[in-house]
């Protein structure tokens, strides 16, 4: 399988720096020039559009395929991690309110979570099972993932079995990751964990 991953379009939220996952707001008129660009940059034959439920994905790739012209699968596998409580905030104000959560960093812990959030695990998880899924269904075929920022992460990480650089590496808005004959690894939660960097 051919893998190209895509982070949607900016939104406010990531104008502002703000705590984005379950949330689901719109692209900015940035974000829809973004996703523009981009499609004028997408490879030639491909095959499957598969997005995340958000809506800033599903409007990037509904511009991402104004070319193409396939019928956008919607995978619920692929929405980006929910950090519950911080949702919509800034760093700063994350903080500020839930001082306790923050001191322990709380959204950099394999196996915890923010109140009502999901850990990085759980994501990992249920976004290998999405992959799986991809890899079964289309396994000669080209694919166009429209998803998130952690998401492409956590993609990232697999397709390398190591997340030593996880929380420095980033897809900005609008951009494309590629990944040829991707192949779902074996997975190893023991050693991908141990890859991780200390919170």
């Amino acid at each position: 399988m051919q893998l190209y991953v895509v982070r949607h379009g900016e939104t406010w939220a990531n104008a502002e720096h703000r705590y984005l996952g379950s949330l689901d707001p719109a692209l900015t008129e940035r974000g829809r020039q973004q996703a523009a660009t981009l499609e004028r940059q997408l490879p030639e034959n491909l095959h499957v559009l598969v997005t995340s439920p958000r809506v800033r994905a599903v409007q990037t790739a509904s511009i991402l395929n104004q070319r193409l012209g396939l019928l956008p699968e919607v995978m619920e596998s692929f929405r980006e991690r929910d950090v519950g409580v911080f949702e919509g905030l800034t760093q700063a104000e994350a903080m500020e309110r839930y001082p306790q959560l923050w001191a322990c960093n709380i959204t950099r812990r394999w196996d915890r979570a923010p109140t009502n959030g999901e850990s990085i695990v759980e994501v990992v998880t249920r976004v290998r099972a999405g992959l799986i899924e991809l890899e079964t269904r289309y396994p000669s075929k080209s694919v166009l993932l429209v998803a998130h920022g952690f998401v492409a992460k956590v993609i990232r990480g697999l397709a390398k079995a190591d997340l030593a650089d996880f929380y420095q590496w980033q897809l900005p808005n609008g951009s494309l990751l590629t990944f040829e004959d991707f192949g779902v690894p074996v997975f190893d939660k023991a050693a991908l964990e141990a890859s991780l960097p200390s919170p």
